[in-house]
Order: C-alpha cells, then structure tokens, then sequence
C-alpha cells in the first residue's frame, strides 16, 4: 500500500532499492552533503512560441492530452483534453489494434473562467472495462484533425509482479522542466507519481494564468498522453487572486485535472484517494492520496487544524484496511514534506507530521515521497514519535518501522533552487543535493525494489543517489548500498 500524504496524493505499496549507499538507516552514518555546483539554464519559462508548447495542426484538433487512473483496480483510465474552437466530439473510440476501434466511450464537457481568460473545452471520459497488461489504441477529435495514442494497463494482479514508477514534483516549464521530462521519457517507468505544483501558472497574471496551464498541458502531453500521471496537488495550485477577482482555490487544476476519488471511497479531492491497481501499478502496490493543502493549507495550519477532519477520519480508516499480504508495499505522496533539512520552507510539513507521522509508523510506511522544496533530499529511517513537553526528547531518533522520507521538489520550474540547507547536516539525513532531476521507483516484488534518483547533469540524466528497500512488511531487514568510502551496514 503507498499512502501519500500532501495535497491529493495516491498511495502505492512499494519495494525500494538503493544502491548508491549502503549504511544504516537507523545509524545515521555516512550523511553526504554533495557539494556538486550545476551550470543551470536560466530558471525562467521556455517562450510561448517554442516548440515545446507546439500547437496540433488542424481544425479543432484535440490538444493537453493527459491520462489517469480511472478506477480502484486498475481496469479503468481516465483520458482528458481541450479543444479550443468549439466542444467538438467528446467521444473517445478504443481498441487493442492500431487504427481499429471496436469500442467507444462518452465523456463531459467543462470549461471556466479565471479574470478575463476563457478556458478552452475540457474534455474528460472514463474509459472502463478494460482488460490487465494489454495494450490499447485510442483516438479523439473529429475528422482530419482527430489524434491517436495508445497506453499500456497493468500487469495482472500478483504480489511479486514487478512496475517501475517516475517521481516528479515541482516541474513548471523551463528549460530545466524540459530536461527532466526527456530524462524521464528515457527511464521506461510505467506511470509518473506526480507530488505537486503543476504549471506554475499563478506567478503570472490574467489573461497569462489560463495562457501558462495550456502551455503547460502541452508540454507534458509528450508523456501523459500515453501513461497514467496519477496527480497531487501544491500550493501554487491554490491560485488565490482577489487582486484579479479570483478567490476560489484550485479553480483551474480542479477543471483540468481529474481524480478517481470517488472510486476510493473519499469525500472529495483533498481528502485523499487510495488506489490498489492504478493504471500505474497493480494490486500489488496501493496508492493513498492525501491533501496537506486544500482549500485551507494545512501545511500551514496547526494540529489542531488537521484532526478531525474529513481527511483524517479517512485515513484513519483507510489504514486499518491495509492488507500487507495482498498489497506489500505502502508509500505516501505529500506535497510539503514532514522531513527536510532545507532551509526554504523549513518545518512547514510540521503540523502533518504531529499528527500523522505515528499512524505512518505503526502502518510500516515504507517511502514518504514529497515536493515543495527545490532540492533533492533522503533520509535514513527515522521517528520523531517519541517527543512530549515533559520529555524533552525533540529530535528524530533511528527507527527501523518508520518511514524513509524522499524529496523530490527539483522538476526544474522558474523559481529556481533550494540551494540552502541546515549546516551541520542533520542525523537523519542520508543524502542531498540541490540540483533538478527526478527520481524512479522500480518494484522487482514483495519484498525488494530499486530507487533512483537522476541528476539533470547539464543536460544528461545522471543517476546520483541509488538505494536498495526491503519492504517494511516482508523484508527481514532493510539496507542501503554505500558509497566506496562506506563500509556496508545493515539496518
């Protein structure tokens, strides 16, 4: 099962591997600050007129296609897209053939304001039925301007069936976004776990924030379009404006971009979702998603601000359903992270962390993948369950049931690096660097998985940071492949 705990966030169960270094989680031995210094491209968007953001030819013609997960097992996408002149068809036709369709599907159609720009259509339609590990041929639009794409569902229901998932969070639409997303395309995972801010549409203004999330809706279409992106969102979804007349949250990632919440038995988007067989995965693995945003950022909020409320009663629950059996591997997506040694943004994952870091403990949450931070940061297995006012005891100790928290905020958008963090480096930190990159998650079965995470080295995909899980619930220990310098320690 992955729990993911941040905005909307899926929850998987996952296997990691690390192979960079091999030292005690609990020790906290062999902390590595890196101290490589990239040459980056300048941290501003890729003009309107790049290819990049190029425009499909013809009338009408379907564009900012995307795919998610469409069901709670695995056997459903769903398939969205814009259409700019008019609705046009909202049909999508499908088949297990090349340009032969035997099945069809009809989805709605939305489209909102935002100041003074007007929203293409947006198109949405569950495609349902489908049958594990086959590969489909879809096409949408009408006539000589329609498009054909094709996806792959998940392998057949199985503990030890193996998937490799891509970890990407804070993208935006630099060139440094530009070279993450080709670094990834490059990697074979199956399905992008996505841990928030999108587009970053709302650093612009009027007419430019709708202008920026179809930009955005483009550039990624190179590989959404053809695997399920299962969403989270940040803050720089909120786009609260009353400046410009806008003060409903997530107006513009809420028509866009769709969630199979319902499927998983939760109230609404920011409450969470839980998925056991994404279009990304399969029983194997469960995915929680869960919001530590919201119309009401609870990253900020105190904890007070986050018990009781609809997403933790789901929570609460969802867990006690965790069957380890059948779903080994359980990981959370979180937008802020709980743990980070960064100094931007420094502690704002706190109040999630008071109130549900010992539910993810006594679950054995194996990974905590989260964004929010520019950088790139892991660490060891640590708890900070112990800590009360008459203690005294504030600070993490080692763990062996506890989570391993990731950092992935380093997609490449325009507000650039996190370059500053805490000095002296933290116990509980393993590994970090400020640089862009992405990470991959690859699940060989119940009890091991590889993780990698991949430096954009200026412009080539250099894997940096590898590490080898066992799984809190099968593995009988965990370990981590160390440097040359390191001598190899068990958990």
């Amino acid at each position: 099962m992955l729990v993911i705990s941040g905005w909307r966030l899926p929850s998987f169960n996952f296997l990691v591997i690390l192979f960079t270094i091999v030292t005690t989680v609990g020790s906290g031995s062999a902390r590595i600050t890196s101290t490589y210094i990239r040459s980056e491209w300048p941290s501003t968007d890729i003009p309107l007129d790049n290819e990049a953001f190029a425009i499909p030819r013809g009338h009408n013609a379907p564009q900012q296609v995307h795919i998610t997960q469409g069901d709670y097992d695995g056997k459903a996408v769903i398939i969205s897209w814009v259409t700019t002149d008019e609705p046009g068809s909202n049909k999508v036709l499908y088949g297990t053939s090349e340009k032969k369709y035997d099945f069809s599907s009809k989805g709605n159609v939305v489209n909102y304001t935002f100041s003074n720009y007007s929203s293409g259509y947006i198109h949405h339609c569950l495609v349902d039925g489908l049958e594990h590990d086959t590969k489909y041929y879809y096409k949408i639009g009408d006539g000589g301007s329609s498009r054909e794409f094709w996806f792959q569902t998940p392998p057949n229901i199985d503990p030890d069936t193996p998937y490799t998932f891509g970890i990407i969070g804070d993208l935006g639409q630099t060139y440094n976004s530009l070279s993450t997303l080709e670094h990834y395309m490059q990697s074979g995972a199956q399905t992008v776990l996505f841990v928030g801010d999108l587009s970053y549409a709302d650093r612009y203004e009027f007419n430019d924030v709708g202008v920026r999330w179809d930009s955005w809706g483009r550039f990624v279409e190179r590989s959404a379009a053809y695997q399920p992106w299962i969403w989270t969102a940040g803050n720089h979804e909120i786009e609260y404006m009353p400046n410009m007349g806008e003060v409903v949250p997530f107006k513009s990632y809420l028509h866009r971009y769709a969630t199979p919440y319902m499927a998983s038995q939760s109230s609404n988007p920011f409450c969470g979702m839980k998925l056991e067989a994404p279009m990304a995965t399969n029983l194997t693995k469960r995915l929680i998603l869960l919001d530590n945003g919201g119309p009401t950022p609870t990253m900020y909020m105190k904890p007070i601000g986050i018990k009781y409320t609809p997403q933790w009663r789901w929570l609460r629950e969802e867990l006690k359903r965790v069957d380890r059996e059948k779903t080994p591997w359980l990981i959370v997506l979180m937008h802020a992270p709980m743990y980070s040694s960064n100094v931007v943004h420094y502690m704002e994952g706190e109040s999630m962390r008071a109130v549900f870091e010992s539910w993810f403990v006594n679950s054995k949450v194996d990974i905590i993948f989260a964004g929010h931070v520019h950088a790139y940061e892991r660490s060891y297995r640590i708890s900070n369950t112990q800590y009360n006012i008459t203690n005294g005891d504030r600070y993490p100790i080692p763990d062996k049931s506890a989570p391993v928290y990731i950092t992935v905020g380093d997609g490449g958008n325009q507000e650039g690096l996190a370059g500053s963090f805490v000095d002296p480096q933290p116990e509980y930190s393993s590994f970090r660097e400020a640089s862009y990159g992405h990470s991959t998650f690859e699940i060989k079965n119940r009890t091991h998985a590889f993780y990698h995470w991949n430096r954009n080295d200026d412009g080539k995909k250099i894997p940096t940071d590898s590490v080898v899980f066992y799984n809190q619930y099968w593995g009988k220990q965990s370990t981590e492949e160390a440097t040359e310098e390191e001598p190899y320690q068990d958990y």
